[in-house]
Parts: structure tokens; sequence; C-alpha cells
């Protein structure tokens, strides 16, 4: 989902313009709005001050990290930029700054040439997937992903609002009928098909519907749309991007634009706010816990969080030394692991975090796939068995300012790797 707010203002830049924030108050905001005042007026000291009260308000985010690196070699401490280039490193993430020339300098240090070789590692292809499905139409641009009882991979498109289930035969089940692009989706108990829609800019002919979403259930042995439950409009923009049904009549769901988490009523066809808008900076992913009375959500821009289904109470999650939990899209649950996808920091990856006994930080991480040739931003999957599928090339980076595809992408590819 990256093109919405995440995509806009939680993206990691290749370029001096600075990690941008939402508008949502917290100390990070504000000090971030600090350190771009002082970058602007060229106070470099000023600038270094706020970047590390930017990593106190919320410590290890890579942008912030990058600030901090940047603000440092701006202020001539280039020794000091690259120990936290290092830093930025130690938690599997490179910001392109051997691209930039503000880190010319940097460049220069006798420990520039060891920091390079690690970067060069860090793009290393890692882990073993398995061609699992492929679709061949090229501007699909594939988000959602659902697997069937009979093992039938279902997916949806962004650009055009299809949703297809694969095969030797591909069936398209909806031709964007009384809905919009097709975000996460989710097989209810009944066997109905439930999926978050929003009319994006990236939908083709997307018109007077933009600003609209909402959740759609369909069946899937006729095609037909069986219920529809439209967001009612509380910003100009807002979007639920993904959703985990609870029980027969209960559906939580994210909004990546407002910050919001919403309990759905199915019976009364209700939506109840769980977590109030701008409470979070980007919503993502989210899973119920073993016990069904907590959510993990993944914030793009805040990191994981526990959220009780009972108040919409939330706990940031601790994390290992080496891990980070920023720029996770994508999010489920393996026994006492969390399964992110995280396209919110260079490289992409799909890894396993595992959690604490207290369900409270992420003690350890392994990394499942990295820099695989099929990826081209990875978004979305699904756990089944001790299998994990997933959207390895949503294209989602390709989109032009005017919303424009380029010509020669490839059609939507579906990975597995195992999990065990």
């Amino acid at each position: 989902m990256q093109r919405m707010q995440r995509r806009l203002t939680g993206t990691l830049l290749a370029s001096v313009l600075l990690f941008a924030s939402p508008v949502f108050a917290d100390d990070y905001r504000d000090a971030r709005a600090e350190l771009v005042a002082a970058y602007q007026q060229a106070d470099y000291p000023a600038m270094v001050a706020a970047a590390q009260k930017a990593l106190v308000a919320r410590p290890a985010y890579p942008g912030a990290l990058f600030n901090l690196a940047l603000a440092q070699t701006l202020n001539g401490d280039h020794a000091a930029s690259l120990r936290t280039l290092e830093n930025l490193l130690a938690l599997g993430v490179d910001l392109g700054v051997a691209d930039l020339e503000e880190f010319a300098a940097v460049r220069e240090l006798g420990g520039w040439k060891d920091y390079e070789s690690r970067i060069e590692v860090l793009y290393r292809p890692v882990g073993q997937a398995e061609l699992a499905q492929s679709y061949p139409e090229a501007n699909f641009i594939p988000e959602g992903i659902a697997i069937d009882g009979d093992g039938r991979i279902l997916l949806g498109s962004i650009r055009t609002g299809k949703l297809v289930r694969l095969g030797e035969a591909p069936t398209v089940l909806s031709e964007r009928a009384s809905h919009w692009s097709v975000f996460g989706m989710r097989f209810h108990a009944d066997g109905s098909l439930w999926f978050a829609s929003a009319a994006v800019p990236q939908l083709d002919g997307v018109g007077n519907d933009a600003g609209q979403t909402g959740l759609f259930r369909i069946d899937v042995a006729t095609g037909a749309i069986t219920k529809a439950a439209v967001l009612p409009p509380h910003a100009a923009e807002q979007v639920l991007g993904d959703l985990v049904i609870a029980d027969d009549n209960t559906i939580y769901t994210t909004d990546s634009l407002t910050g919001a988490i919403y309990r759905y009523y199915i019976d009364s066809n209700e939506f109840e706010v769980l977590v109030k808008r701008g409470a979070l900076g980007s919503p993502q992913g989210l899973v119920l816990d073993a016990s069904g009375d907590y959510l993990y959500v993944a914030d793009y821009i805040g990191g994981l969080y526990r959220v009780s289904v009972q108040d919409g109470s939330r706990i940031k999650l601790e994390t290992a030394t080496g891990v980070t939990d920023y720029g996770i899209d994508g999010l489920y649950r393996y026994g006492d692991e969390l399964i992110v996808i995280q396209n919110g920091v260079r490289p992409h990856r799909v890894a396993a975090l595992r959690l604490s006994d207290n369900g409270l930080a992420i003690t350890g991480s392994r990394i499942l796939a990295a820099n695989l040739e099929q990826f081209d931003e990875p978004t979305l999957g699904v756990v089944r068995g001790d299998d994990f599928y997933f959207v390895a090339n949503s294209h989602w980076n390709r989109f032009d300012d005017e919303n424009k595809l380029p010509d020669g992408l490839t059609g939507p590819i579906v990975l597995r790797v195992k999990l065990n």
C-alpha cells in the first residue's frame, strides 16, 4: 500500500529531503520540525541537536538515524556521521548515502571501504522462495492476497479494481463491481471473502469516487458482492488498507491515512472507532494474538504496537538490538512469531520477528527472503500451514507523480517461503 500516506510521507527517500512524518502530535514531529527549520537556516549544530531529540522520541527509527547522519556531516563531524550510518547498517538498513553528494566527505574516511563492503553483503539474495503463481496482466498492480479452502490463490488489483482467482485458467471474480481498488483480503469462516477497498488516485478512472473507502464481502462462487460497508467520511482522504476477522460478527480494519483503527460489526453494518484518528502515524497490517484479546498493529513509521480490543489502549513493542520494526506493510502471525513484509526500509524483506513470552517485545528476527530477483516492492501475504505466500512485485514504486505506469512491467508474481 505505498503511495498513500505511508508512501508519500513515510517512504525512505534516497535524497536530501529529510524523512517526513504525518501531521499528528508527538515529540518526534516536534523535533523533526526543529530539524527542518535548522536545515533551512543552515544552522547545523541546531540540526544535530534536533536530530538527537528525534531519536529519543523514536529510538532507532531509520529515518531519524539518516537525519542525524546528514546533520553530523553537514556540521563537519564526518566520523560521527559514519558511526551513525554504521548503527543504521546494524539494523540491516541502507538509505543510499553512497549516491548523495552531501556524504562525499564521509566517503573519504578510512572506514568507508569497510562500510561499503558490508553494504554489498546487505544486498545479496537471502532465502529460497518458490514460484507459487503468476498472472500475465502487467498493469494489474497487486496488493491483497488470499487462499481459498482448495489452495487457490486470489489477488486484488489496485490499478483496475479486479479480483481474480489464479490457476491454469484464471478467473475474474469481480470487474470492479460497486467497489474500488482492492487492498487486504481475508476469508470468513462461512466461506465468503471480505476485502478492504478504496478509491485511491492510482485506480484507473477513479473519477468522483476519490476518497471513498470501505469493506466488502463477495461470494467467490458467483462473484456477487453481498455486502458493502462504506466508511462514513471523516477526512478528505481515508484508506482502509487491511483487515482481520475476529469472529462471525467482528472485523478490525486500519485506516492508513487518518491513523485510525475501526471495529466493524457485520450484523448491524456499523463502524466503531477503536483507536482514534491521529493516534497512530500510518497503521498498515494487523493480526490478532492467540487469545484474541489483543491486536498487533504495524504502524509504518511508528513500529509495532499491541492494541487492546477492549478499549483500544496500545503499547509500543520493545525491540532487540539489531532489529527494526519500522516500514512494515503486511503483518501475520505464525506461532510465537510475527511474519512481516517490510517495504519501508531498504533492502525490502520478508522476516519473522520472535515475540517474548509476555508478547510485549521482539526478542530476535530471521530474514526469510530479501533481494530476490522477483522483488519489486513486495506488499501483502498470507500464512497457510507452514508456508507463507506473498506478492513479490506490487510495482507500487513504479507510479510517477501523475500516477502513470511505465511500459515493460511484469505481471504479478506470488512467491512461497517455508516458515519452519
